[in-house]
């Protein structure tokens, strides 16, 4: 039934809307139900002082106010009155560890805030303003207070001695913060580390890290660093510092240049050791026994005054610390006379030279390499046109001339030194060299441009035919061309020989 009644009574669009208005008014109603107005969190660092602020809001001043009071809660469900205010009893501060480090700072019920002096790490917790009213009853709000603490922070090396095991050989601590620091290793050496964490009974916390490796004598000396990084820094912490690692002497000569030769005077060897910590004890002995008079010692150095045959011997060098002793000989021959040496060469000379060569090198690939491209281009085919044979005579005139047959000395240029004879008896023509003939022509065969030569050219061979000039050419020999050449065309023809 009420569902029909529902379907017949659909909800207006505006009703909806008076719904939503009244579900805002009520809304706000209970936010402004929160009528004491506190600050949600502060932070704060021990020695210092904080404010705690408090104000009572009533719109409608209808709210009679009679007590105001401050409640600390260090943890849950543990609550202490630090502060109260009555307007006729005055103050009161109930909490002994707050004696003389909390005041008021109005004589108001309206605005009962507090300073807290002197901050410890134990102050951190939850601090309400609490109001008691008329009619509504108590009103309150709770303001967080979070201590912060900047850790000590410190790293050193830890001296161990060189060996198989695994060791502690660095510690790094953050003390006394709060929030608890991380910490971080930067380390060349190839260890790890370990880290733990110490709460204090004031909530601040320590970490402590631990480097481990297997020492040995390289790692002495190598840094690491240790990096700190906390809520309360502007920047991560950073120390770096060397790991100390113990370990026997090891021992080495030097001096002797194998040129040891009678009468030479200070001759000199040096004992060189290397120890952690560093060796302080030299002692020199000869395996011959004694040594002979005419060295001297002096800590880690021995010089003969004098080279004879009494320092024809193995000198021994031996060197102490805490973690034991090492010793190393070297064994000294003495020749008669002096050794020349020659020096080498520099090593700058020997690179100089090497690059030299590879200069040169280079170089003579370089050359064969363009006399192989030239030798390559020269075989080649053309890379150009040549230009076309240049006739002699003009255009004009070459178009003009009639559609002749040409003459044997037309058709065939005469080898150099060749005599051709004119058929009506005229004075021989001697052809001249190549050069000659070939430089009126651009190089081609000369063409000839009297039109006379046509017709002394028919007339010999008419005669040639009749038979008349027993001593003329043989017409079988010199045949003229079979066919006419047109205009501005090429043409060869047999040569003719006399």
């Amino acid at each position: 039934m009420a569902r029909d009644y529902a379907a017949r009574c659909p909800v207006s669009p505006v009703r909806n809307t008076w719904l939503v208005v009244a579900a805002i008014l009520l809304a706000a109603q209970g936010i402004g139900a929160q009528k004491v107005r506190v600050d949600e969190e502060l932070e704060a660092y021990p020695t210092e002082s904080v404010k705690l602020t408090c104000e009572f809001i009533d719109g409608g001043g209808r709210t009679k106010l009679t007590q105001v009071s401050w409640i600390w809660e260090p943890i849950d469900g543990q609550r202490d009155n630090i502060a109260v205010y009555h307007p006729i009893y005055g103050h009161s501060f109930p909490n002994p560890s707050f004696k003389d480090r909390v005041v008021f700072l109005h004589d108001s019920l309206q605005n009962p805030s507090i300073r807290i002096s002197n901050l410890k790490m134990s102050d951190a917790g939850r601090y309400t303003c609490e109001y008691a009213t008329y009619p509504s009853g108590n009103e309150q709000g709770t303001t967080t207070l979070i201590m912060l603490a900047k850790p000590r922070n410190s790293a050193n090396a830890v001296t161990v001695q060189a060996g198989t095991k695994s060791v502690v050989v660095a510690q790094c601590e953050a003390a006394e913060g709060k929030p608890a620091a991380t910490i971080k290793w930067l380390a060349s050496v190839g260890g790890n580390h370990s880290t733990s964490t110490t709460n204090g009974p004031d909530g601040t916390v320590t970490v402590r890290s631990e480097y481990r490796l297997v020492p040995t004598p390289a790692d002495n000396d190598r840094e690491v660093t240790c990096m700190v990084d906390q809520r309360t820094l502007g920047q991560p912490w950073v120390k770096t510092f060397k790991l100390s690692v113990e370990y026997p002497p090891s021992v080495s000569i030097e001096g002797y240049d194998n040129n040891w030769y009678v009468g030479r005077s200070d001759a000199v060897l040096v004992c060189l050791a290397t120890g952690n910590p560093k060796p302080t004890t030299f002692t020199w002995t000869a395996a011959s026994g004694a040594l002979p008079d005419t060295v001297e010692v002096n800590g880690e150095k021995l010089t003969v005054k004098k080279v004879d045959d009494a320092v024809n011997t193995t000198f021994i060098c031996e060197v102490k610390n805490k973690h034991g002793a090492s010793r190393h000989q070297i064994t000294t021959i003495v020749i008669e006379e002096k050794r020349t040496i020659t020096p080498g060469p520099s090593t700058g000379a020997v690179v100089g030279g090497i690059l030299g060569a590879l200069a040169f090198i280079g170089i003579i690939i370089g050359i064969i390499f363009f006399i192989r491209k030239r030798h390559e281009d020269a075989e080649g085919p053309p890379k150009h046109k040549p230009p076309p044979p240049v006739k002699a005579g003009s255009s004009t005139e070459m178009l003009n001339k009639p559609s002749e047959p040409p003459t044997a000395t037309e058709t065939a240029p005469l080898s150099p030194g060749e005599v051709y004879y004119e058929p009506t008896g005229g004075e021989p023509v001697t052809n001249l060299d190549d050069e000659t003939t070939g430089a009126l022509n651009g190089g081609a065969p000369p063409v000839l441009d009297d039109s006379a030569k046509y017709d002394k050219i028919n007339e010999l061979k008419d005669h040639t035919s009749d038979g008349h000039h027993g001593n003329d050419l043989d017409s079988s020999n010199h045949e003229p061309p079979a066919a006419n050449i047109s205009r501005g065309e090429s043409f060869v023809s047999p040569a003719m020989y006399v």
